[in-house]
């Protein structure tokens, strides 16, 4: 198969250390083309590449077979849907979007347009996770904790953005949470919360095979609390899950090449495909919804 024709979304410090490295050292992928907000970022980060730089998203979407986003939910959902529209494969970044309305639309769109897609869970893209999910029914866990303290909104930390301010840790940190409660313990059929100061939220899950869980999670810890942690317990004894030393660039290849496979064979299915995407927006609105009460 000819290499595939690859079109990088956003410029920012995500798109910069992870995206476009991963894109550029993946078989079978050629980074043809960028699109920015930002034309002067938008050229820099073209020519570090070696890509062609575009102003227009349908230019843009022209050059190109398939697409990854790193860009702010409100504005992945709203171009991903013209590139489904227009046939193009996606790799999107959690969350797909920030209400349930724009995901179950994305789903519909790729749905009718029959192309692949992947969402880059990045922890259900490392192989000790897999290992232990795929574990889980014969564990039988009875439940989980998780504890995540970020501190992306100090001044100086790159992932300090007004989206972050605006929607939190429950759309920032909420997928990673919820995405590896999902893969142990199984579907989520109820949901509670409750706020904290700031963004902090706690929210309580019960699974479908009657498990629970809670989480905890903010974006405002200093560097002295910061760290991820998530803990499952069951009659085999304890598991924590390998939630903070993700090798991210390790595990974007591998969700670019198992993307790749798929537009290969023709698959439209994945563990990490924009339905489980739906699925994890699902919670979190639910959470939202409580928080709202």
């Amino acid at each position: 198969m000819a290499e595939i024709r690859w079109g990088l979304v956003g410029t920012g410090f995500w798109a910069r250390e992870t995206h476009a490295p991963s894109i550029v050292a993946t078989p079978g992928v050629d980074l043809r083309s960028v699109w920015g907000r930002d034309p002067d970022a938008t050229a820099v980060v073209a020519a570090e590449f070696g890509a062609q730089p575009f102003s227009d998203v349908d230019a843009f979407l022209d050059s190109v077979d398939a697409v990854s986003f790193a860009v702010p939910p409100h504005v992945q959902s709203d171009i991903a849907l013209r590139a489904i529209a227009a046939g193009k494969h996606v790799l999107l970044e959690k969350p797909i979007a920030t209400s349930l309305a724009a995901a179950e639309e994305l789903v519909a769109a790729a749905e009718a347009s029959g192309v692949s897609t992947a969402v880059f869970f990045t922890l259900l893209f490392d192989p000790r996770m897999r290992a232990i999910a795929a574990r889980a029914e014969s564990d039988a866990w009875s439940g989980a904790q998780g504890l995540w303290l970020g501190s992306a909104l100090m001044d100086d930390n790159p992932f300090n953005t007004p989206w972050r301010h605006e929607k939190g840790a429950l759309w920032d940190l909420g997928p990673h949470a919820v995405s590896v409660l999902l893969a142990t313990l199984g579907p989520i059929v109820d949901v509670s919360a409750t706020a904290g100061e700031r963004d902090l939220v706690h929210a309580a899950f019960t699974h479908a095979s009657g498990a629970t869980s809670t989480t905890t999670m903010t974006l405002f810890a200093t560097d002295a609390a910061d760290g991820f942690s998530t803990q499952m317990w069951g009659p085999t004894g304890r598991q924590w899950l390998p939630v903070d030393d993700v090798d991210d660039g390790a595990a974007m290849q591998l969700a670019l090449t198992e993307l790749v496979a798929n537009i290969g064979s023709g698959t439209t299915s994945h563990p990490c495909d924009i339905s489980f995407g739906r699925d994890v927006v699902a919670i979190l609105a639910a959470v939202e919804t409580e928080l709202a009460r």
